[in-house]
């Protein structure tokens, strides 16, 4: 058999043990106790081999795109103007299916109200902060009044806009006068951020209105602590004019 298929005779029996443990030769018995080999017939031996590559094959045209396909790249873009910043919002509020996180002033969340309520009638939970009085106000609305928002624009230098569609996009900005800054994004730790800011603002209100006659008005106002958080130093504007005391 070495002769035979040029297979150095010291390795004849493991050559035949690996054909045998890949179905390629068959172990035969005599009566004798004695061992052969049969192969297994070209023809089967081919069919097999190409059952075999098919398989192969079929595996990693399943696999190869999991394994090469590009990590997902997260979107991020500034947003300059007003109108543009607005836009963005309204795309954010469209695109809202199960909850939807808003926190604003009244003329900017003016112009958002249509869509929001239509999110709101495909089934959306709609949570709203207003920095001001709404006489038409969308969703689960909060007045956001333990700090006037005249004080709370003066502190930060800007009306604020937060926009957030089911925990997986937002728009963040802040508007001064004819000045715009702001950005979106999916980004999933700065959407959640942004959705926690509009949360807790809620969760504030709603701890204070339950505790509005056990002297919350007053903690609110004298507490050390609280004191301490208003004394943070404010952000400055691009002159280095101290905008003041922070309100909260």
């Amino acid at each position: 058999m070495a002769k035979r298929s040029g297979v150095p005779r010291s390795t004849v029996y493991e050559t035949l043990g690996k054909l045998v443990g890949r179905g390629a030769a068959y172990e035969v018995r005599s009566d004798e106790d004695g061992v052969g080999y049969v192969p297994l017939p070209p023809d089967s031996l081919l069919e097999r081999m190409r059952r075999d590559f098919d398989r192969t094959l079929g595996v990693l045209e399943d696999e190869m795109p999991r394994l090469t396909s590009p990590p997902r790249v997260r979107l991020a873009h500034s947003l300059s103007e007003r109108e543009t910043l607005l836009d963005r919002a309204e795309d954010v509020v469209v695109a809202a299916r199960t909850e939807l996180w808003v926190s604003g002033w009244p003329e900017d969340l003016e112009r958002l109200k249509p869509s929001v309520r239509r999110s709101e009638e495909r089934g959306a939970a709609v949570a709203t902060v207003v920095f001001g009085r709404d006489h038409d106000p969308v969703g689960w609305a909060t007045e956001h009044r333990y700090s006037p928002p005249d004080t709370v624009e003066a502190v930060l230098g800007r009306r604020m806009l937060v926009v957030v569609a089911d925990r997986e996009q937002a728009v963040i900005g802040g508007i001064a006068g004819d000045q715009t800054w702001g950005m979106y994004t999916d980004d999933p730790a700065t959407v959640l951020l942004a959705a926690g800011y509009v949360r807790f603002d809620i969760a504030m209100h709603l701890v204070a209105e339950r505790f509005a006659g056990d002297g919350f008005e007053e903690f609110w106002a004298g507490d050390p602590a609280i004191r301490r958080l208003r004394e943070v130093p404010p952000p400055v504007d691009e002159g280095g004019d101290d905008r003041g005391e922070w309100t909260g």
